[in-house]
């Protein structure tokens, strides 16, 4: 009998790219993807940074047939000790959570949007795949603003929270074309994306401070389901994502 779904389970491997750790593994992630037969996704993410305080985070994030979030679970240790965990939710008009994290206690968040989250950032490199459906191919390499972005941390590792936050800037995502690529799991057909517009370490680029995320590239598949292949971040960060295996079922 055939699936009414397609699964998509691989792990991306985390290296450095700083002087003197060229290549050295800095962590890991296996995921699954979901896709449902009605249109809707499923992710699946377990995430292990080594570079101390370590960070382990999971996370269940699912988007409905239109590629909106529609309800996402995540849980975080970092030092090897418990930070959060949380719950969300997400409606045409509001997001919510129910959790607890050990610097907050007890949180319940309520956020009246004016309009439906097109993304909700939750740090696994597969996510951040996925987050790339919302970019138009057809503008060119242009910077695409989307001004309404909601996090469950903003921390650029994802180790505080995890609660309801607002970027204070937005997400500025562009398409920079459709290449072939080779990646540790293969060879596939490919979309190139880029977040920020430069890779110059801009002075005093060296803290983790929101709005001051270094460039990010991306590469995805290009079958619809935007499967991350490979992903680099500059600046102070320096470090390397790439799928090393691949299981589609």
């Amino acid at each position: 009998m055939a699936m009414p779904h397609k699964s998509f389970r691989g792990k991306i491997h985390y290296t450095s790219d700083k002087p003197g750790r060229e290549g050295q593994e800095r962590g890991r992630e296996y995921f699954t993807v979901t896709a449902h037969a009605d249109g809707r996704h499923t992710l699946q993410s377990h995430c292990e940074i080594d570079d101390a305080p370590a960070v382990m985070r999971d996370v269940t994030l699912s988007f409905d047939s239109n590629w909106l979030p529609a309800d996402c679970f995540v849980r975080i240790d970092v030092g090897n000790r418990f930070v959060g965990s949380s719950w969300f939710r997400f409606t045409d008009r509001e997001i919510e959570c129910e959790g607890y994290t050990v610097n907050e206690g007890r949180i319940s968040q309520r956020v009246a949007l004016s309009a439906p989250a097109r993304v909700f950032g939750t740090h696994p490199i597969a996510a951040d795949g996925l987050l790339c459906k919302i970019a138009a191919l057809d503008q060119g390499p242009k910077m695409q603003l989307f001004p309404d972005l909601y996090l469950c941390s903003l921390d650029h590792r994802g180790a505080t929270g995890p609660m309801i936050m607002r970027h204070p800037i937005g997400l500025r995502l562009g398409f920079v074309g459709r290449e072939k690529l080779t990646v540790g799991a293969g060879t596939f057909d490919a979309l190139h994306f880029r977040i920020g517009e430069s890779d110059k370490i801009e002075e005093g680029e060296t803290r983790n401070e929101p709005g001051k995320h270094p460039a990010y590239e991306m590469w995805t598949t290009a079958d619809g389901h935007y499967i991350m292949l490979k992903a680099w971040v500059s600046g102070y960060m320096m470090t390397s994502y790439e799928l090393v295996s691949l299981e589609i079922s």
